[in-house]
């Protein structure tokens, strides 16, 4: 009787990669291999990755304008694409060469102002006793302190420049050809998927070019009209509040409160009556953009809850910054928009009906 009889049949081993287990449990290990190395290279190219987000924001408002501009004048879109750009070109050197020759001087008095009266309303609240006698000077360190890390957020003017300008190619070569961008990610999708993302992509494109569209709208309205009303109130700094307002306009919530504080700190500090006048203009911008612009566009565009919005701008800012901050709106908006077509998809490939998405009339 030789070795090998009366030995039971060999099985496959951890090491042999014909074992059914062994293969399913190595493409469990390499997904979950691979997600994590996608979550630290996000984590690590966060900077990078919201320089392409703002360039794609960019580029669905250069989409935007050359569509629009299409209805009125029926030239071919490389021309409307280039006197969008150099409109956009025209009016930020105008704003550059204004605020430069204009109001550069009035930041500095602008800070002078914004200190004074909170120091005024520290000293205030101290008197009343609602505050502890060392607490004042404890507060307005944290937020002269908040107001550093924020400005180094931002980084130096060169940094800062060199982020615009890297999302202003970015978007000026995205709104040249977007075919030719989606149709390079589509390439690295299954072909049966590549239909589903061109139609999500098509939406997405839809939504973002009419959140943009009302964010500069909105800006606009706030920014004109806040200069013009304070200036007929007699407002100090006026030209300077309704710059600084209509850019702040672009950040909801977070926006209206940071450029109705200045506002109000401004208002007051050139007499009781101007202060009121400074509420006045604020609570009428405000609710003109709220009640009219706002839900003008909210029809057409993604419905996002306010308090979802705030949300993802904390917690955008606290991770990622200024830039963050900007763009956790869109970014949110996207999100939600794959998130509808997807399970539309899936209820569809469910045999189900999809889901009834509400919009507001």
């Amino acid at each position: 009787m030789s070795e090998t009889e009366g030995r039971a049949p060999e099985q496959p081993g951890p090491s042999d990669f014909r074992d059914p287990m062994t293969a399913r449990e190595l493409k469990r290990a390499a997904v979950w291999l691979g997600l994590g190395v996608a979550i630290v290279l996000v984590w690590f190219l966060a900077q990078p990755l919201l320089l392409i987000v703002g360039g794609l924001v960019f580029a669905s408002m250069l989409d935007g304008g050359t569509r629009l501009l299409g209805r009125i004048l029926p030239i071919g879109r490389g021309w409307r694409l280039t006197i969008v750009c150099l409109a956009t070109l025209g009016f930020l050197v105008w704003t550059g060469y204004f605020a430069g020759a204009t109001i550069a001087a009035q930041f500095e008095t602008l800070r002078v102002v914004v200190t004074e009266q909170f120091n005024r309303i520290a000293d205030w609240v101290q008197a009343m006793g609602l505050m502890p006698e060392n607490s004042a000077d404890a507060i307005g360190e944290q937020v002269m302190g908040s107001l550093g890390r924020l400005t180094s957020a931002v980084g130096t003017a060169l940094g800062a420049i060199s982020s615009l300008a890297m999302i202003l190619v970015i978007g000026i070569f995205v709104a040249i050809e977007p075919r030719l961008y989606e149709r390079g990610v589509a390439w690295m999708l299954p072909m049966g998927k590549r239909q589903e993302f061109y139609e999500t992509s098509a939406k997405m494109g839809y939504t973002m070019r009419r959140l943009m569209a009302g964010r500069l709208l909105g800006m606009a309205v706030e920014g004109v009209g806040t200069w013009i009303l304070l200036a007929v109130g007699g407002v100090p700094m006026a030209a300077l509040l309704g710059i600084l307002t209509g850019l702040l306009a672009f950040l909801p919530n977070i926006g209206a409160i940071v450029s109705g504080i200045l506002l109000i700190l401004v208002g007051f500090s050139a007499g009781f009556e101007t202060g009121i006048w400074a509420i006045a203009v604020y609570l009428i911008v405000q609710t003109v953009d709220g009640y009219l612009i706002v839900p003008m566009v909210a029809k057409r565009s993604v419905d996002l809850a306010p308090a979802l919005v705030l949300g993802a701008q904390l917690l955008f800012g606290a991770l990622f910054g200024i830039l963050g901050l900007a763009l956790a709106d869109p970014i949110v908006a996207m999100i939600k928009v794959l998130l509808e077509e997807s399970s539309g998809n899936n209820a569809e490939e469910a045999g189900a009906t999809p889901p009834l998405i509400l919009r507001p009339h």
